[in-house]
């Protein structure tokens, strides 16, 4: 059996095979942030095609946390019904669900709010980005507590995995980036002190949330002076610690005008994860321009990851893994009822 396509685990929770459904915001959504029937039917369509793990969009944890007003929500008891209809349809097609939690930041383009950030430093001056508000100290409590709210609702609505998300330049990843995060109190500064929020939340979900938990993290800001990947590597060492169970790599997003971004290229941001996992003990889940069977396998031969995410390619074909199983010589492992496509 291929690699690829066979059984794994993150944390307690067992996978059908290793390809993940990368989280990507679809907005779809309206100003409740519910659950509408284009997300039922377009992330149960990846579980007919045996997706092994699929990781729902950019969900918030409070209303100004959304990257548009069309962004799914999960910071009230009003936003769990649809969360549940998703879990019970991906459940009965074998995939496992995860939700990627998240807060927009500076990014928010919210009409009705004012975004909020580690400091007052716009992301553009354009295209409907706003100066954001630098969050105070209480804010910063508050948003931690946003979190496991969220987080205690996603598993009331019956998610397998939780994601952190502290990538592309959302608030986490934010706090992270010395070039985004001039502050000067515990929260700020040192390597340690921009790493604390989001370790102080996976601190609180491991805790208290008896699910696995994955973290996104942008490997490199693509910028001079900036957050890197030697960065990258010893915030996962310090996630490991807290007993996080699969670290998640992807990169850019912090930076309006990147001066160190890399060719878009199949695999670019491969080599991350590799350096990562080089690092750690725990699954690293690979992704970037990843579309056919060969790739994924290679990465995972080659150890440069333990799971990889497609994202486009997905979006392309709901029955990509069917197309994969072909691929491998694994016809098996194919829907009976597609079969006679793959013959």
């Amino acid at each position: 059996m291929s690699l690829l396509l066979s059984p794994s685990k993150i944390g307690t929770c067992h996978l059908q095979n290793r390809v993940i459904m990368a989280p990507m915001c679809m907005y779809k959504s309206d100003n409740s942030a519910e659950v509408k029937p284009f997300h039922s039917f377009h992330y149960t369509s990846r579980a007919i095609g045996k997706v092994a793990l699929i990781i729902v969009e950019a969900t918030a944890v409070e209303s100004r946390g959304r990257i548009s007003n069309n962004d799914l929500g999960l910071w009230q008891d009003s936003q769990l019904a649809g969360h549940k209809l998703l879990v019970e349809q991906a459940h009965e097609f074998g995939s496992k669900i995860a939700i990627q939690l998240a807060h927009a930041g500076r990014k928010s383009l919210v009409k009705e709010t004012t975004p909020v950030a580690p400091s007052s430093i716009a992301f553009d001056t354009s295209g409907g980005f706003k100066t954001p508000e630098a969050l105070s100290l209480e804010q910063v409590a508050l948003i931690k507590q946003q979190f496991l709210d969220s987080a205690k609702r996603a598993q009331e609505a019956g998610y397998d995995i939780l994601e952190l998300h502290a990538a592309h330049g959302y608030l986490l990843c934010e706090f992270l980036s010395p070039l985004t995060n001039k502050r000067d109190d515990i929260y700020g500064g040192s390597l340690e002190n921009r790493c604390r929020l989001t370790l102080e939340i996976a601190k609180l979900l491991k805790e208290q949330i008896a699910l696995p938990l994955i973290v996104r993290i942008s490997a490199s800001e693509w910028k001079r002076a900036g957050w890197d990947i030697d960065d990258s590597i010893y915030l996962s060492k310090e996630l490991e610690k807290l007993g996080v169970d699969s670290i998640h790599v992807s990169a850019g997003g912090n930076q309006k005008e990147p001066d160190l971004m890399p060719e878009l290229l199949p695999l670019y941001q491969c080599d991350y994860a590799k350096k990562i996992k080089e690092n750690i003990n725990i699954p690293v889940i690979a992704v970037g321009l990843i579309t056919t069977a060969k790739q994924g396998e290679t990465l995972l031969e080659e150890k440069t990851c333990d799971f990889v995410a497609y994202g486009r390619e997905l979006l392309r074909d709901a029955n990509l893994v069917f197309k994969l199983a072909k691929e491998l010589n694994q016809k098996e492992l194919i829907d009976n009822s597609y079969l006679r496509a793959y013959l």
